[in-house]
């Protein structure tokens, strides 16, 4: 069975860092497409950052191009998002999601807030 489960969101001023993580259980991240989706409050799904460490392959929305980093712990089987120079409008719920070969997401989990705020 598929699990993803997130954590490590919070509260952080503006300008600040955060990583989150997403643990994942019943398959292999790294040879998977994995995503992070976030949604604002009262906003659609937005996607954010997409790896395949086995491709080598990484992408960002051009918001948050040079200020996120996405990676991966094969060891460990868990998604990171590390979040730098946080804005406000980075405040979402944040999603880590298994991709399809098609472009779409199979599993999602249930999220982690990050709010940025003074």
């Amino acid at each position: 069975e598929v699990q993803l489960v997130e954590s490590g969101g919070g509260l952080v001023q503006p300008g600040g860092s955060l990583r989150i993580s997403c643990a994942a259980s019943g398959f292999d991240v790294s040879n998977n497409w994995m995503h992070w989706v976030r949604q604002a409050p009262g906003k659609g799904l937005e996607w954010v950052s997409v790896i395949n460490s086995g491709r080598d392959t990484t992408g960002y929305v051009d918001s948050v191009k040079d200020r996120f980093t996405i990676s991966i712990d094969n060891t460990k089987n868990i998604l990171y998002l590390q979040m730098n120079s946080l804005k406000s409008e980075d405040t979402a719920l944040y999603y880590c999601a298994k991709g399809t070969l098609g472009g779409g997401y199979s599993d999602w989990g249930q999220g982690t807030q990050v709010t940025v705020s003074s």
